[in-house]
């Protein structure tokens, strides 16, 4: 499945309540799915890190999609096959 596919998707089961819901409240909503991850890390729980995993990218999707942003395309832009800081594949920036 592709990013657009997935986003789509999203926005056809969700949309709706996410409309409702609003920008800020949803955006709640993911940092909360962030903070889920970030346990899941902490834990070392692979089952929970692939529903965890799943759910960010849901959310972040149901942002995208009430910003009207396609997240396929922002990350094809952003990140065009190499870094985007050094232009290098792989990247060669200090950290």
């Amino acid at each position: 499945m592709r990013i657009s596919e997935f986003q789509q998707m999203i926005r056809e089961i969700y949309y709706h309540k996410d409309k409702k819901r609003g920008v800020e409240k949803t955006f709640f909503w993911f940092v909360e799915e962030v903070g889920e991850l970030a346990e899941a890390l902490r834990k070392n729980d692979r089952e929970a890190l692939e529903e965890e995993f799943a759910d960010v990218l849901a959310w972040l999707a149901s942002l995208a999609n009430l910003l009207d942003i396609d997240l396929e395309e922002a990350a094809k832009k952003k990140y065009p096959g190499v870094c985007p800081y050094c232009g290098k594949k792989p990247c060669e920036c200090e950290e």
